[in-house]
């Protein structure tokens, strides 16, 4: 199921993006002043890559899972739930941080923590995907079904790392030289 190992490489590549910013996570909480302008940069893309993947792909899956396995409500509605979370907590974080970047005083233990609560979930929900979501997929999901949900992928990964390089060239940069974190 080439589309599963699309799934799985997305994953990886968000793993990648927590990698960068659970280091910036522990700059800060060992006292030190991260580059708060990469930390930016790497909100604001998984912010983009919320609404833009996500989202469309959440909408799909939980469609067709609730025709072919209402069984999977349950399961489709927590991750949504999830994610509405997620995404909220890391709305608040962008906040903060442009804040923190027009010099505004905010306490800089509460925002660590903030991140690492915001990490450790975004991790959480990565996992319950892979777990929960995944086989249902591979359960349910006929050919037609895999098409769909593959049309509600983002353009193919080259372009997708054109523009990544295009757009958050900092990010990109640290992203070249992060190691590959276990997912």
């Amino acid at each position: 199921m080439p589309m599963l190992n699309q799934l799985r490489q997305d994953h990886a590549n968000m793993a990648r993006m927590l990698h960068v910013l659970q280091l910036k996570q522990k700059t800060l909480a060992g006292g030190e002043r991260p580059n708060f302008q990469l930390v930016r940069e790497v909100v604001d893309y998984i912010l983009d890559y919320m609404e833009g993947f996500t989202l469309p792909l959440e909408e799909v899956c939980a469609e067709r899972l609730r025709e072919r396995a209402p069984e999977s409500i349950k399961v489709t509605e927590q991750l949504a739930k999830d994610y509405r979370a997620l995404k909220a907590q890391l709305k608040r974080l962008s906040g903060d941080l442009d804040m923190i970047l027009m010099d505004a005083v905010i306490p800089m233990d509460r925002f660590a923590d903030d991140l690492k609560a915001y990490l450790d979930a975004h991790r959480a929900y990565l996992r319950d995907e892979r777990e929960l979501l995944f086989p249902l997929i591979r359960q349910h999901f006929d050919d037609d079904d895999l098409e769909r949900l593959a049309d509600a992928l983002p353009d193919g990964a080259a372009a997708e790392l054109e523009r990544l390089q295009e757009a958050y060239p900092e990010l990109y940069a640290e992203l070249r030289d992060a190691p590959e974190p276990v997912t």
